[in-house]
């Protein structure tokens, strides 16, 4: 058997296509979080009351200073060892609630600070329009300010959400080892021979997944561009 049927078989015998799966469930629930967390803490940024923002800048700089590895072991250690926190009777389910609710916590930090550069391209006069007709700050941002910056942030939350989808995979930290870098470590372990062959499947599955990504955002960036 020659070395393309021998790997052939490797990847048989190996769940990729499910590995890659697991990481975009991964994403997307992670990402519903970090949108609601980060939408979130960039209305706190711009609010006028002076703890709100205070408490939206600590959680802003503590999420974006500490590595995310770090963020996900301390999910394991101290969410589920020190305060027993469990979600199910599954320990494979409790690794992956856990990983998402870490990556989602992280990446909020990052749609914060995008929004909060989306807000920054809406004309300060609109604002102070808004609030001239009698709108309170919650209205003013939830029907002027953030439907703006949403529209100008779409690329800086592309880039985040294409940083997630490769950050997924530190989710091997909390003991999701079904995603793909759990089964590429497998796979070079038993198959040491077609280390090559496997690292550049596994990294032509994450091109193959995240330049339609990339794509996607460029165009809708361009498309709803807030035209001045």
């Amino acid at each position: 058997m020659g070395f393309l049927g021998g790997y052939g078989q490797v990847l048989a015998d190996s769940s990729v296509l499910g590995a890659f799966w697991v990481n975009i469930t991964l994403t997307f629930w992670s990402a519903i979080i970090a949108l609601v967390l980060g939408t979130a803490a960039a209305a706190m940024r711009i609010s006028p009351f002076t703890s709100f923002r205070a408490v939206s800048t600590l959680f802003v700089n503590i999420f974006r200073d500490i590595p995310l590895t770090v963020v996900m072991v301390m999910m394991s250690l101290v969410v589920s060892m020190a305060l027993g926190v469990q979600f199910s009777n599954d320990l494979n389910l409790d690794a992956y609630v856990l990983a998402v609710i870490g990556l989602g916590l992280y990446h909020s930090a990052f749609v914060a600070e995008a929004l909060r550069s989306g807000v920054n391209t809406v004309p300060l006069g609109q604002a102070e329009a808004a609030r001239a007709i009698g709108l309170t700050f919650s209205q003013s941002a939830s029907l002027v300010v953030l439907p703006q910056a949403f529209r100008g942030a779409i690329a800086p939350l592309g880039n985040t959400l294409i940083a997630l989808i490769k950050n997924t995979t530190v989710a091997t930290a909390v003991g999701v080892a079904a995603q793909t870098s759990g089964l590429m470590k497998g796979m070079i372990e038993i198959h040491a021979n077609y280390v090559f062959a496997i690292f550049m499947t596994f990294a032509l599955g994450y091109v193959i997944i995240v330049i339609p990504v990339g794509l996607a955002t460029t165009a809708l960036s361009r498309r709803l561009a807030v035209k001045r």
